[in-house]
């Protein structure tokens, strides 16, 4: 799984023309679902997201508190975009996300471990596989890159070679 956090002020999400979810200060998660992305990703994404320190505390130490120590908010926009390739062409190549409903059922299970791990209340989504428009005031700005799961391969180490 990939997601992009960025710490806002205010973010929104309209499906046709009406706001289907809005929230104030606190993060807009972008995320992405890849082919063998389990419910142990979205667990752990979900478990990041909440307890990664992107504020300051109340004496100015710096990135001190989390989504849930400041009490903020949480909007999560499903985002397929995120896993395109680029490496041939220039047109971006989707194959490496995951697609249809195995994509929507893990997605709507790292949405759901988002809200148990936190304020049910305080947690929105935006309207999965719908054409979305998502505004928001970036706060600092914050922008950040968590994967989860597959981890490239290792190289492999090259052979050695005796001296003679």
């Amino acid at each position: 799984m990939k997601a992009i956090l960025q710490r806002v002020l205010s973010a929104s999400v309209t499906v046709d023309q009406q706001v289907v979810s809005s929230i104030g200060k606190g993060i807009l998660v972008f995320a992405a679902m890849a082919p063998g992305d389990t419910e142990k990703e979205a667990e752990s994404l979900a478990s990041k997201i909440l307890k990664l320190k992107l504020w300051d505390d109340e004496s100015g130490g710096r990135w001190k508190q989390s989504v849930q120590d400041i009490g903020g908010e949480v909007l999560c926009v499903s985002q397929f975009t995120l896993l395109a390739s680029t490496k041939k062409g220039n047109k971006p190549d989707f194959h490496g996300a995951l697609g249809g409903e195995e994509a929507k059922s893990l997605y709507h299970t790292f949405y759901r471990k988002v809200q148990e791990g936190y304020h049910p209340d305080r947690v929105k989504d935006g309207v999965f596989q719908a054409m979305m428009q998502v505004a928001l005031v970036n706060d600092g700005p914050v922008t950040i890159e968590i994967v989860t799961g597959q981890k490239p391969p290792k190289p492999e180490k090259p052979a050695l070679v005796a001296k003679p």
